[in-house]
């Protein structure tokens, strides 16, 4: 643990150092597009974070591959070499489509062939557990289509979700923690060394996004662009692959029987890692309702809009904290309830808990649409927002000029013509106006 730890801290801190001299960067060659329709920011704000990011990727892996207990990482497997092979082309990517804005159909093109560059060099699913039949084994296709498919939609889940400052960096860090307690769990509780690499990947996830997180925090100073929400959503999901498809469910020995009995029995554990679906569910649900509300339309599943879950947030009456805040408790909530269902999945209790903690989300997210007001005697002790309001005293200077208002006549439409510049009176003088005909 002290070693994961010290390769957390190394990758933050260096994301941390590089962001302020990268902003300085992007501002100096421009990378600070225009504000658009869907925007949410008022003012241009530089992108290219993602440079430091990777950096932080590099730093994390170079320093793993020199401590102890973790570079028989290196030794015993290619992963890390394949992740980083990845990275580098969907982050060279990203920060061309920060700066030159490239078309949704490159960028597609360019996550599958990452994906595909990881696959070619040993980072794929080779087996399923499915409950009720058994450990499926796949074929080298179906287990290259299927990494690819986790690939695509774990990148466009993120980068979709990347709309509000600190909300990607934010939820990718919480669902790397989570992801990071189950592979250490898998990796020291079990020794199941191919555990490894993905508990080194979830290790490095966390540190990239707490690293720049600090520079991205509302009002952000800079944005991470598609150079860093691709790059962090295919760091993710390479976590999800490497140990979805190298742990054997066999080798947890969680059920002495058939194989069958023996899946079924490690169904819980497995539920987060199957596919990453309950660990990003936010963001995967927010994927799919923008391509079905987008399709409805007959637009492109690629055009942007402002449909999505924290805009919604946002109409609703939510400040911009406040909603990435509830956006935090969810994802928390789902990623964490998984993994403690995965660990005690016959206690009560968690579910319990969870319903309760959902509850509270509920009320949390309809907190605008009602405003409840205290009693006159507890006004001094609740917040400003939930006390009386008293009307606002009217002068009585104001009063007078109010009633020789409403003495005089209105004068018809178009007497004065019209003006695009100040407030127009409705009410004039009529020897004034008499006087110009």
């Amino acid at each position: 643990m002290r070693d994961y730890l010290l390769t957390l801290c190394v990758t933050a801190a260096v994301t941390y150092l590089l962001t302020g001299p990268v902003r300085k960067f992007a501002i100096a060659t421009g990378a600070m597009p225009e504000i658009r329709a869907r925007d949410v920011h008022r003012e241009p704000t530089p992108r290219l974070g993602g440079i430091a990011m990777f950096f932080g990727l590099c730093a994390g892996l170079l320093v793993a591959d020199h401590l102890q207990n973790l570079s028989s990482v290196f030794e015993l497997s290619n992963e890390p070499r394949a992740l980083l092979s990845g990275a580098a082309l969907i982050w060279l990517i990203g920060v061309l489509d920060d700066k030159f804005e490239l078309d949704a159909l490159i960028k597609l093109g360019a996550q599958m062939i990452s994906a595909g560059v990881m696959v070619a060099q040993g980072l794929t699913i080779l087996w399923l557990p499915i409950p009720g039949v058994g450990t499926v084994a796949l074929t080298p296709w179906q287990g290259t289509l299927l990494t690819v498919a986790l690939v695509v939609l774990t990148i466009n889940a993120v980068n979709f979700v990347d709309g509000l400052d600190g909300l990607a960096a934010g939820m990718v860090c919480i669902a790397a923690a989570a992801f990071f307690l189950y592979a250490y769990r898998l990796w020291y509780g079990y020794t199941i060394e191919a555990a490894a690499p993905a508990t080194l990947f979830a290790a490095i996830l966390m540190g990239m996004c707490l690293g720049f997180l600090p520079h991205n925090m509302h009002p952000a100073r800079i944005f991470m662009g598609d150079s860093g929400s691709m790059l962090i959503g295919l760091v993710l999901a390479a976590s999800a692959i490497s140990i979805t498809g190298q742990v054997d469910p066999d080798v947890l020995k969680l059920f002495e029987g058939s194989t069958r009995q023996a899946t079924h029995a490690a169904l819980p554990v497995f539920i987060p890692l199957v596919l990453p679906l309950t660990i990003i569910a936010i963001p995967m649900a927010d994927l799919v309702l923008a391509i079905v509300r987008r399709t409805w339309k007959g637009q492109s599943p690629f055009a942007a809009d402002r449909g999505h879950l924290h805009h919604r947030l946002l109409e609703i009456g939510h400040s911009h904290s406040r909603a990435v805040l509830i956006m935090y408790f969810w994802s928390a909530l789902i990623a964490f309830g998984t993994l403690a269902y995965s660990v005690h999945s016959t206690s009560m209790w968690i579910v319990l808990g969870v319903v309760a903690l959902s509850a509270i989300g509920l009320v949390l997210l309809l907190l605008p649409r009602f405003t409840p007001r205290a009693p006159r005697w507890a006004q001094s002790v609740v917040p400003p927002r939930y006390r009386r309001r008293k009307p606002p005293a009217v002068p009585a200077e104001a009063e007078a000029e109010a009633a020789v208002e409403e003495e005089r006549e209105p004068v018809p439409a178009g007497v004065n013509g019209a003006t695009a510049i100040g407030h127009r009176s409705r009410f004039t003088d009529r020897s004034k106006a008499g006087a110009r005909g």
